[in-house]
């Protein structure tokens, strides 16, 4: 996942009920989890714009900006946009997201290919994460240069990823991404950020191939780690997704991962999203688990494509977990592993996305 993410934290876990959320309601201790970590959020964004809990009153030079100061950005302004809080508002949330989307739009320098993760050294992790925010954001700012700039940014970036999953790769990782567009492997979680992206930009009506989202579906149900018979044909009723095709570790992020991308790209009935679904509901999400946010993301947004008892079972064990995890002053911080490097702005926005699932306000999770 997110790998090269600086400063540690640690919180201690707090015991609650579990919530009553009726469908399609918001229960009293979401909203008042999520106006914390929202008003939270808002006090870590520096002069410049960007969001990070490292105080700062530099004016950073566009090309030159803080290490993933901008993929940093763009997740606040999605996890600011799933409540609510979209650019081009007059209240302070809507300012708020307004000059983060600038810090982006003034700052992060494109090189000839329309590389976006370069700048801020996220690579393709943060060039997913921003193209998919920029593309959700189309139309929204009140300033019309900004807005143009928005628009030019993700037709690169969109390109940018056609070309990078043009790269030559062995059968296994033919149609997915890695941490370079030069990349020869892949892995599924950057791969489900340029998928998603892909997605995005299509449903904005910017021209997407349809062979390009074939192609990323193709590489992630490789991914899916089920027995199958000598006809290809799956045996196993549930599985999970695995790290790298036909490999790698099967946890609940990866899993998670898988799901709601082949939803995002359509696929809601294949056997792969029935049974990845299923296992999550055998092996739920652990908040002391590595990569809690950036899977439990996934996990929330990914079960409730699915409906029924997995979308009721995800939601009550999301809220219940970030309820009970949340800071009094409205963060998250990891606690576990590599994440614990990413922070707290990177787990907030995440949590936000999270618990987000039924405000309906970003496109790209719409069903």
């Amino acid at each position: 996942m997110i790998r090269h993410l600086l400063p540690l934290f640690v919180l201690a876990v707090v015991s609650v009920q579990p919530l009553a959320a009726a469908p399609e309601l918001i229960s009293p201790q979401v909203k008042t989890c999520v106006d914390k970590a929202v008003g939270w959020l808002l006090k870590q964004q520096q002069p410049a714009g960007h969001f990070s809990e490292q105080k700062s009153n530099q004016q950073p030079r566009p090309g030159d900006i803080p290490s993933h100061s901008a993929a940093m950005t763009a997740l606040a302004l999605m996890g600011l946009a799933s409540v609510g809080h979209l650019p081009g508002n007059s209240t302070p949330e809507s300012e708020a997201a307004q000059r983060g989307l600038k810090f982006i739009v003034d700052n992060v320098e494109m090189d000839e290919n329309g590389y976006l993760g370069r700048s801020d050294r996220s690579r393709m992790y943060g060039h997913g994460i921003m193209t998919l925010m920029l593309t959700e954001m189309l139309g929204m700012s009140p300033d019309p240069a900004t807005d143009k700039k928005v628009r030019e940014m993700v037709e690169k970036g969109i390109k940018l990823i056609l070309r990078a999953q043009q790269t030559p790769k062995s059968e296994a990782n033919r149609g997915g991404w890695r941490y370079e567009p030069s990349s020869s492997d892949s892995d599924i979680s950057v791969s489900v950020w340029q998928l998603m992206s892909l997605r995005a930009a299509k449903n904005s009506g910017i021209e997407v191939p349809k062979e390009a989202i074939d192609n990323a579906i193709a590489y992630i149900k490789r991914s899916y780690r089920a027995e199958r018979d000598s006809n290809g044909q799956l045996k196993q009723m549930e599985a999970a997704f695995s790290y790298e095709p036909y490999g790698g570790r099967q946890t609940f992020s990866t899993t998670s991962a898988g799901l709601l991308s082949l939803q995002v790209a359509g696929q809601y009935d294949i056997p792969e999203v029935l049974g990845s679904s299923n296992w999550l509901l055998k092996f739920p999400p652990e908040v002391n688990e590595p990569w809690f946010f950036y899977g439990c993301y996934y996990y929330a947004q990914g079960m409730y494509q699915r409906g029924g008892d997995h979308a009721a079972t995800a939601r009550q064990k999301t809220e219940q977990m970030l309820v009970a995890s949340q800071n009094a002053e409205g963060a998250w911080y990891p606690r576990n592993g590599n994440e614990k490097s990413a922070g707290p702005v990177y787990a907030t926005s995440l949590a936000l996305l999270s618990l987000s699932v039924y405000h309906h306000f970003l496109p790209i999770y719409q069903k």
